[in-house]
């Protein structure tokens, strides 16, 4: 299984002829014409979203045109970029529900053990030392308080 780079230049068109025309349709909502005092709340975002449209043909017809037959993405390479999104997908999960030390924490232990091959206690040392360092950074020194979830009410912090 492969992906043609014609295939991504025609996706990659569309996205930005839609994202355009949310841009165009949500400007109208706020005015797009010049008042008394000046232009309305939607009038230059209209414009912008008019020029993401075009663009967004633009680069359709020069892909049309061009049409190459190349390819954009193997099976090697998608299994690649899948191993590196699903840790990151389960990473945001998990920070949502559990806060980002939680998150952080079974992140780097998860892909440091399985995807880099270095053993527990190296992975397990790196993992619990990097959290403990965002959280002297964030929370003591610039008193930045970060989504920490059950685990605050837990530890008794903030």
């Amino acid at each position: 299984m492969s992906i043609s780079r014609f295939a991504m230049e025609i996706v990659v068109a569309l996205a930005v002829c839609i994202a355009g025309a949310i841009v165009v349709t949500g400007a109208m909502e706020f005015g797009i014409r010049w008042s008394e005092s000046g232009p309305e709340a939607g009038y230059f975002p209209f414009y912008v979203g008019l020029l993401l449209i075009f663009g967004g043909i633009g680069a359709g017809a020069q892909a049309v045109f061009a049409r190459s037959d190349s390819v954009f993405l193997d099976r090697a390479q998608l299994q690649r970029l899948v191993s590196f999104f699903v840790p990151m997908l389960i990473f945001v999960i998990i920070s949502v529900f559990l806060g980002l030390y939680v998150g952080t924490a079974v992140y780097l232990l998860v892909v440091m053990r399985f995807q880099g091959g270095y053993r527990w206690p190296f992975s397990l040392v790196v993992s619990i030392g990097t959290v403990l360092f965002f959280f002297v950074i964030f929370e003591v020194w610039f008193q930045v308080p970060l989504l920490k979830g059950p685990l605050e009410e837990f530890l008794g912090i903030y």
